[in-house]
């Protein structure tokens, strides 16, 4: 399991797995429970390229999102594979 260290939001981390391209993993630490739990459920099963665009600069606080730091955390797990 890939562990994304999340800057600027209320989560701590995200937890995430992807396997051809596609999320079959993912858990946020701390944050809105509610709101992360949700994001979290609605991405797996989903195409992470897909994911990442989607989530890609939406905001909340500080310049950035849960879902911007999952777009971010994507980003991280591709290379690290690469």
């Amino acid at each position: 399991m890939f562990q994304y260290k999340t800057r600027g939001t209320c989560s701590t981390q995200i937890d995430l797995e992807i396997e051809n391209g596609v999320i079959t993993a993912c858990a946020f630490h701390n944050g809105c429970v509610g709101n992360t739990q949700g994001l979290a459920k609605m991405v797996i099963g989903r195409n992470a390229d897909e994911v990442k665009e989607t989530l890609r600069g939406i905001q909340c606080r500080g310049g950035t999102s849960c879902p911007d730091q999952l777009a971010q955390a994507i980003d991280a797990y591709e290379a690290r594979q690469a």
